[in-house]
């Protein structure tokens, strides 16, 4: 005689109704729908924290919309009222060529209560000392493009801060001329002077031009009065692009202004 298989039997009553209906079903079959379910609903699980993500971001995809139309919005009126600063400019400048420049004043001078450092630059051409070829003291001016003096010589132990040298604005890549003819004893990158060159002259002076943007000489080399030796930049410790001009000799600062026996206009 054979043992029957276990079933489960369910059995399913609605309310009101007085009799009930049961279900059976071998214990295998039972087994196989609780594992399927199972699988269905981690599947389910794994799926919703997939895709929230993704219907999350999908949902803010209007807004981000909608704020680059409003940025793009705001860009165009910025150019707009750049365009028209700049017509404005320009016809303030007309204006003070019909008029005067000295009858109108510059806004930029009314804006400080400082007076404005006029722009500098070596005396023309047909006005310099005759160059010299080989060593010579350091008494020329290392620019013939205009530029403009924002710092001069500050001793050290005053109230200022210390300041060796002579600070030249001008813009970049202006050529920079060597104030003296000598030798070139150093070339390099110094975290305060940035890209420098450093010229040695007669009777112990030596020069050094600083915030470079690249150095056109090496060490060693032998350079006239004169000659360009660099291009003017912003490099190292520096707000703004200038030159540096620096004159030693031994353990003395000298002012540059001092030696330069050039008239400048």
């Amino acid at each position: 005689m054979s043992t029957p298989r276990p079933q489960i039997t369910l059995m399913v009553h609605r309310d009101g109704e007085v009799g009930s209906r049961s279900f059976r079903m071998p214990i295998w079959l039972f087994r196989v729908l609780v594992v399927v379910g199972t699988v269905l609903l981690m599947a389910a699980l794994v799926v919703g924290a997939l895709y929230a993500p993704l219907l999350k971001a999908a949902a803010s995809v209007p807004r981000l919309r909608e704020e680059v139309a409003r940025l793009e919005a705001e860009t165009a009126k910025v150019r707009e009222l750049a365009a028209a600063l700049d017509s404005a400019e320009r016809r303030y400048g007309r204006l003070r060529e019909m008029v005067g420049a000295d009858i109108v004043p510059d806004p930029l001078a009314l804006a400080y209560s400082l007076p404005l450092a006029p722009p500098v630059s070596a005396a023309p051409p047909g006005n310099r000392p005759a160059p010299v070829s080989g060593p010579s003291l350091p008494n020329r001016w290392p620019l013939e493009a205009a530029g403009y003096v924002t710092r001069g010589l500050v001793a050290a132990g005053g109230a200022e801060e210390e300041h060796t040298g002579l600070d030249l604005a001008v813009t970049i890549g202006t050529p920079v001329r060597a104030v003296g003819g000598g030798t070139v004893l150093d070339v390099g990158s110094d975290p305060e002077y940035g890209q420098f060159v450093l010229l040695a002259h007669p009777d112990g002076y030596q020069s050094k031009y600083g915030h470079l943007s690249r150095a056109l000489v090496s060490p060693g080399e032998v350079v006239n009065a004169g000659e360009v030796i660099a291009l003017s930049g912003n490099s190292g410790r520096s707000t703004a692009p200038h030159l540096h001009l620096e004159i030693r000799r031994g353990d003395a600062t000298i002012d540059p202004l001092t030696m330069v026996n050039e008239d400048s206009r």
